[in-house]
């Protein structure tokens, strides 16, 4: 069984030209997301991963999974203003504009083995200002996992400059 069987396409959403890839089916069949969050977790089994990051909001869903899969924590990352405590944030370009996320100060202790998790990697622009919060909290990312890749977008590239390794599971390499 192959996860590309539960990942449909929703043609010119958001907008005209674009090819939503939905990720719902998925959820909605519990053998297959099983089979995915063992995917998603096979090649960090050895790793030492001590936590999990997941990206606001499908990456709460897969990384929560995936930390479970892994016996590890999961941290999440969210929009501004979401989080109760003391937290550090990172802002990234946008198409038209800017945006930011947030992670609690003290939820990554200095040298902890950390993996990242979304959904998707597209652009990489919200997950490349992810992963540089975790490393202003000294934290080791040790990978980044996503269940989609859309290889003709610069995301990949964005984490690789940042010395961070990327393992998708379905790749779409063009629009």
């Amino acid at each position: 069984m192959g996860i590309e069987e539960f990942i449909r396409d929703i043609p010119d959403f958001p907008k005209p030209g674009i090819a939503f890839k939905d990720i719902t089916p998925l959820l909605g069949n519990i053998d297959a997301l099983r089979q995915c969050i063992k995917q998603l977790a096979d090649p960090y089994r050895d790793s030492g991963v001590e936590v999990v990051v997941g990206v606001e909001a499908r990456g709460f869903i897969f990384g929560s999974m995936l930390a479970d899969e892994l016996n590890v924590g999961f941290v999440p990352i969210r929009k501004p203003g979401k989080l109760p405590a003391e937290t550090i944030s990172e802002s990234y370009e946008l198409e038209y504009g800017t945006d930011t996320v947030e992670i609690h100060a003290d939820a990554i202790a200095p040298g902890q083995k950390v993996l990242m998790c979304d959904d998707l990697i597209a652009t990489g622009g919200t997950v490349e200002a992810a992963c540089k919060l975790v490393q202003k909290l000294q934290g080791d990312i040790v990978g980044a996992v996503f269940v989609v890749e859309l290889s003709f977008l610069p995301g990949r590239a964005k984490l690789e400059a940042l010395g961070v390794a990327t393992h998708s599971l379905m790749d779409v390499s063009g629009e």
